[in-house]
């Protein structure tokens, strides 16, 4: 998963303590499923609830074997779906399924999992790798794809190897993609194979603002809701403050075009020029068209939109280059606000990267909620 992982900050006086919890993970989804795989609960010794698994469909139901996990120290695993009649009773009603796992964490595990929380603090790219029920119960590991040794944890503590190990390597491949799930490794005694959640943690998709006006502001409060890491720059020192822009993780006094030359620019990178000002947009749009980013938008009247495409097909962008802007950004709502018209601008970003319909979803066929 990329979003921002609030569990485990939430998380941090319990590991900071010597108690022991239940830790509930999806480990795989299918048809209308509102959360994707990885998503994580955990359940205190107390009976305390923190984070959740779903709509609010199954989260009593996994809070009573929570406690029958707690009491008996054996994992297990859960199947919720439309079908399933226990899953009627609890209110499962969204045609979906979920496949939860339920793990006893042990003071004596906590370790693991604080050195998991300093790697997701870090924003290093992660996974933990946890047998299920069966022939490898109780071993977790943990996978990087950057540092040269793997750290590996058993029940007794933590272990480092730089021994080639099919169980790490399978992690890694997921969390290379930023997905989380169940694969399935034989065992290397020739014995029955055995099955491993594996939970990816990588670092928040980026989200560039362009500009530092009232849009802008909206923007940027909006997308850190949704989970993106979010910076604002803007060439204005007396515009772009920490005061305008308290929810952004950053903050950049500089020409955008300038900025956009030393930034890392990925496949999740979304950039968002929002300046209306023709000196800043141009070689800012020009450079983004050309660069890696999963989306470039940029704010302005159709008007507006229309002769920023001339100025750029002056400046010698391709067709399919100018093909990739989104402009003027955002959907059809009928906005009227500022933060009305950020909705619209998320609307389109969340709907480009998701191959959305852009439909009521009254209108709109197939499942709610797609696999990812």
């Amino acid at each position: 998963m990329s979003e921002r992982d609030d569990l485990w900050q939430e998380m941090a006086p319990v590991l900071d303590g010597d108690a022991g919890f239940v830790l509930a993970t999806v480990i795989s989804t299918s048809s209308s499923a509102p959360r994707p795989a990885g998503t994580q609960m955990a359940v205190l010794d107390d009976g305390t609830v923190i984070g959740s698994l779903s709509g609010g469909c199954i989260e009593a139901d996994v809070h009573v074997h929570a406690q029958e996990v707690a009491s008996t120290g054996r994992a297990l695993v859960r199947d919720y779906g439309y079908s399933d009649g226990a899953a009627l009773d609890i209110g499962l009603t969204c045609g979906g399924s979920l496949r939860v796992f339920l793990e006893r964490v042990a003071p004596a595990d906590l370790d693991f999992f604080r050195v998991l929380t300093e790697a997701v603090r870090s924003g290093e790219p992660v996974a933990t790798v946890t047998a299920l029920p069966g022939p490898d119960a109780g071993w977790r590991g943990l996978v990087t794809v950057t540092a040269s040794a793997t750290a590996s944890a058993t029940e007794s503590g933590t272990e480092r190897s730089r021994e080639p190990d099919l169980r790490l390597h399978e992690a890694a491949a997921l969390l290379r993609e930023s997905r989380s799930g169940v694969v399935t490794v034989p065992s290397p005694a020739g014995g029955p194979p055995s099955d491993y959640a594996v939970r990816s943690f990588t670092s928040p998709a980026h989200l560039v603002v362009f500009g530092s006006n009232a849009f802008a502001a909206s923007l940027a409060r909006l997308a850190t809701d949704v989970g993106y890491r979010v910076t604002v720059c803007d060439a204005r020192a007396a515009f772009a403050t920490r005061e305008r822009f308290p929810e952004a993780d950053e903050v950049v006094v500089r020409w955008p075009h300038e900025y956009l030359d030393e930034l890392h620019i990925d496949h999740r990178t979304v950039l968002c020029a929002l300046t209306h000002d023709p000196k800043f947009d141009d070689p800012l749009v020009a450079k983004a068209l050309r660069s890696p980013a999963a989306f470039v938008g940029a704010m302005g009247s159709r008007r507006t939109s229309r002769e920023r495409v001339k100025r750029l097909r002056d400046l010698g962008l391709s067709e399919d280059e100018l093909a990739r802007l989104h402009a003027p950004l955002g959907l059809d709502l009928g906005a009227g606000t500022p933060q009305e018209t950020a909705v619209s601008m998320m609307a389109e970003i969340i709907s480009a990267r998701r191959s959305g319909t852009n439909l009521p979803l009254n209108q709109a066929r197939g499942p709610l909620h797609r696999q990812r």
